[in-house]
Formats: C-alpha cells, structure tokens, sequence
C-alpha cells in the first residue's frame, strides 16, 4: 500500500479511484467493512482504491482539552489498512486552518478534485467540513454533479452492540480487552522502544520490559496479560522472539511516582531487551491497578499476577 502525506502529493496515476472516507481511529471491525467495501468497489471498476484518512485527529485539533485518547497510533493505523488491500492511503494533515474548510468545498477540491473519486465510501454518521457540516447525505446529494457516487454502510453489530471508536475505548477504559479485541477484530496493542527504569523489579525478582509512551493510552490503568512480541535491534537480525507477558500499565502508585509507564514481565524468557521494539498484544485483565504497603506485599501480589497469567494460558492452550 502505498502512503501519500498532504494533498500536494496526490499522484495522477490515482485517479480516478474509488475512495474510503473516515478518521480510522484503531481500525475496528466497522472501519475493515468499510475499506474492503472500497477494495471490492475498486476492483469491480477496474479503479484504484484509496483510504483518505487524517492526522492528528480532528478532535484532539479541536477540542484538545477534552479530545478522547487515541486507540491508535497513525503508523498502527495505516500498518492495519495494508492487510485489507487498499492501493495507497492518503493521510491529510489536520489543522485548525484545514478544519475552517466548507463541506462544500470539501467535495469539490479534495474527493472531486484531487481524488478524482468515482465512487465514495463512508459510514452512516461519518462528518466532514467546517463545523461538521457536511453528512452522508450531503454527499449523496453532491455526488451526481460532481461526478460520483455516494456508497453510505450502515451500522456494524456484533452481538447487539454497533461496533465504534467509542465503544472500544469505553471497554478499554474499563479494562475489558476481551471484549474491545472483539470489536477491533484483533488484539489491543502497543508498540515502543525498551527503556531503562528504576530497575524495581529486578530486585523485586522480576525484571521487566519497560515502555514510556508519550501519554496515557486509552487503556486503563491495571495488570493485563499480553502477548510480547520483538525484533532484533538491527532489522533481519533474525534474534526476535515472543513470549507471554503480565503488564502493569499506570503510574506504579506504590512508590509515589507519577510517571506513566507499561511494564511488561516476560514469562520464561531471560535476556536484554534494551533498545528493542516491543510489541504487546493485550488479551485479558487481571486486576486493576493497585497500591501497597511495601515492597514485600507488592512481590507476593506479582507471584500471583503472575501464576493467574500462567493459568489463563493454559486456558486459551484448551481452547479449540
């Protein structure tokens, strides 16, 4: 999949394309519906398909104070889209200057102009344009004279719930990676560099892989067990590995710190991981976040996170 940054960079050979409209924040099941059906379309036409996507996020432009927590990085993002055989992904930087742009406008530069769309699809509540004008039905009504045709999917259920960005982020909130990894179609993850830290839990006994990332993640904060997966520092090193994991995501309350850290202990694996890219694929919660009263408390609590964590892999290891 090819990846094309700002408008400016819009090849010709695009166009014309049928094109797949949205903000794509985690690429859940609804979004996958919603770029394969683009895919098809394109394919039936003998056209190119595109994503057209934004960055950052209109929201945290907008409304930065109250924007909701991203479930996904861009780059993890645009790393889903490439599964679903999208031709190229055309990412559009969002600013307050671009934000001021009519609907109208919208539609006749950039999915008109630009794209030179044929066919458009989006979501039955997708909104576009200055002040969020601009609805499926406006492209609807649009389409005919500009030359394309608006294709509007309804809403995604699974087991009577609409799949959503804020659905998911309400049951990551809460810590419910199960049933979020339902409605993502994949494992809630995180990915970033191993860092030192305070080097706590090798005294405690057990060392972790540690992760800082920029902010706090949608996730809330607890004892998950994940799924690690890294490479070598050096790409085709060939020294990757995987391993199951515990995870403490939060600010580690027993020793008054006010960091935000993910801490990953690797079953059964002994080694450096300094400098590596880890990647974490979150399966189930264990307990939430906790503080205690020493030390010793808190390395009899992580013995126990750690034998559930094992038990919960036999588990899955049962499963058909």
């Amino acid at each position: 999949m090819r990846i094309l940054r700002g408008l400016a960079s819009y090849p010709p050979d695009l166009r014309p394309c049928v094109a797949a409209l949205g903000a794509f924040d985690g690429i859940h099941l609804a979004h996958a519906k919603l770029i394969t059906t683009a895919v098809a379309r394109g394919r039936a036409l003998g056209l190119p398909s595109v994503v057209c996507t934004f960055d950052p996020s209109p929201a945290s432009v907008l409304w930065p104070e109250r924007a909701p927590l991203p479930i996904a990085t861009i780059e993890g993002n645009l790393g889903r889209m490439d599964g679903l055989g999208a031709d190229a992904a055309l990412v559009i930087p969002f600013t307050l200057e671009f934000s001021r742009m009519e609907a109208e406008a919208f539609v006749s530069d950039v999915l008109a102009g630009t794209l030179g769309a044929r066919e458009i699809v989006v979501g039955y509540n997708h909104t576009f344009g200055h002040d969020a004008r601009g609805t499926a039905a406006l492209l609807t009504e649009l389409g005919p004279q500009h030359g394309f045709a608006a294709r509007v999917l309804p809403p995604l259920r699974l087991r009577g719930q609409t799949v959503s960005s804020s659905a998911i982020r309400a049951l990551l909130h809460e810590g419910d990676v199960a049933h979020a990894a339902e409605l993502l179609g994949h494992p809630y993850t995180v990915t970033g560099a191993v860092l030192r830290g305070a080097g706590r839990g090798r005294t405690l006994g057990f060392p972790t892989a540690n992760l800082r990332p920029g902010r706090p993640l949608a996730l809330g904060p607890g004892v998950y067990v994940a799924r690690a997966t890294w490479v070598g520092i050096e790409a085709g090193s060939g020294n990757g590995g995987a391993a199951d994991a515990v995870v403490n995501v939060g600010y580690r309350p027993t020793f008054g710190e006010n960091q935000y850290w993910v801490e990953a202990y690797l079953l059964d694996f002994s080694g450096n991981l300094y400098d590596r890219t880890l990647r974490l694929e979150f399966l189930d919660r264990i307990r939430p976040e906790m503080k205690f009263s020493g030390a010793d408390e808190l390395k009899r609590q992580v013995a126990a996170d750690i034998e559930a964590a094992r038990a919960r892999r036999v588990g899955r290891a049962a499963l058909p």
